[in-house]
């Protein structure tokens, strides 16, 4: 007991506790002050069969939220979804109890299997050349029409009810489009190379996790609708379709079985600050291929979020991945593509690393 005092403190007052009242399981009511609040992030953890949501600390502790008597929901999509600032204070409280002596309610990281901190989004909607080097290495070996930087009259008339535009705006229009929640998976998950395809490549991005119902935002208040943000590493097969039909194929090229490593942990926004100045960074078997900052997105987070809430009603826990900088594998010469063996690392500063080894998927079980 004497171990768990400072812990026990601390969740007697995120659960709500008087000065007065003694939390279940406390020595005698004795409470030591809970301490100051401090940074955390959160995610979904499992141990054995089971499945929780997590506070992480420091990135090497796991308080399970589950067992914490702190009355949250079972999943961290839930969480987001019931969302307060009395629940921030509340789990700030925790994290800073945990830093100073670890609950009995907790685990070390590299215990636990960590998986996607949402895995069943209403929406994934993912920003294609949001970039201008990514969009002229695509343009340069032939993936796009055009790039960041060709604006002509079809350009300038916007889209129309969705996308308005200022008359000095030299950017393009921007870009959505979906990814299957099939293709999610966590930090350590092996991606799957599906059997015969061959030009499979990385992009390494930030995502935005939407943490309140958004429709029709404007852009200078579109921010107060993001809760926080992740990593992914969106796998991209880019060998697409030989017939041509319809123009590109992007349910082939983006949303195969695990092909969206996402995490590691979602970073609530007060903790990452502004999203247009972190670090992106993606290493393909020690060696850096992607290696630029948020600062150079085409269209910023706040621009994302307005556009995509002007076609659909956002909910919490949707995904909107903003693109990915130059230096991807298609862009190469020779060009890099992922291959049974590798391992790729996403990271991006403030949110943490995605380590995930590269094999050929095997046939699939009478189970699957």
């Amino acid at each position: 007991m004497k171990r768990c005092a400072g812990i026990v403190a601390a969740l007697a007052f995120a659960a709500g506790c008087s000065a007065g009242e003694s939390p279940a399981g406390s020595a005698g009511g004795t409470q030591a002050p809970a301490g100051p609040p401090a940074p955390y992030k959160l995610g979904m953890f499992q141990q054995a069969e089971r499945t929780f949501p997590g506070l992480v600390v420091d990135d090497r502790l796991v308080v399970d939220l589950s067992a914490a008597n702190l009355k949250l929901p079972p999943t961290l999509h839930e969480l987001i979804a019931a969302w307060d600032q009395a629940t921030a204070d509340r789990l700030g409280a925790v994290a800073g109890a945990a830093q100073r002596e670890a609950p009995a309610s907790s685990f070390q990281l590299s215990a636990l299997e960590v998986l996607p901190p949402i895995s069943d989004p209403d929406a994934i909607l993912m920003a294609a050349r949001n970039y201008a080097d990514h969009a002229n290495e695509m343009a340069q070996v032939g993936r796009t029409l055009g790039t960041t930087t060709v604006v002509d009259d079809n350009v300038r008339a916007g889209i129309p009810g969705l996308w308005a535009r200022q008359q000095d705006d030299a950017r393009p229009n921007p870009y959505l489009f979906p990814k299957l929640k099939s293709s999610l998976v966590g930090d350590k998950a092996t991606i799957l190379l599906p059997p015969g395809r061959t030009r499979v490549d990385y992009e390494c991005e930030l995502v935005a996790v939407i943490g309140k119902p958004a429709r029709r935002v404007p852009v200078e208040r579109a921010l107060d609708y993001v809760f926080g943000y992740m990593a992914m590493t969106d796998v991209s097969d880019r060998e697409d379709r030989l017939d041509g039909r319809y123009g590109s194929d992007w349910l082939i090229s983006k949303s195969h079985d695990t092909f969206g490593p996402s995490g590691p942990f979602i970073v609530p926004a007060a903790f990452v600050g502004d999203p247009q100045n972190l670090r992106v960074q993606y290493v393909l078997n020690g060696q850096t291929m992607q290696d630029d900052s948020t600062a150079l997105m085409v269209h910023t987070v706040r621009d994302l979020v307005a556009y995509a809430s002007n076609i659909a009603r956002l909910s919490p826990g949707d995904l909107l991945g903003t693109g990915t900088p130059g230096g991807v594998g298609e862009g190469r010469t020779p060009p890099v593509y992922l291959k049974a063996g590798d391992t790729g690392v996403c990271s991006i500063e403030k949110i943490g690393s995605l380590t995930n080894a590269v094999e050929i998927a095997g046939p699939m079980s009478a189970t699957e």
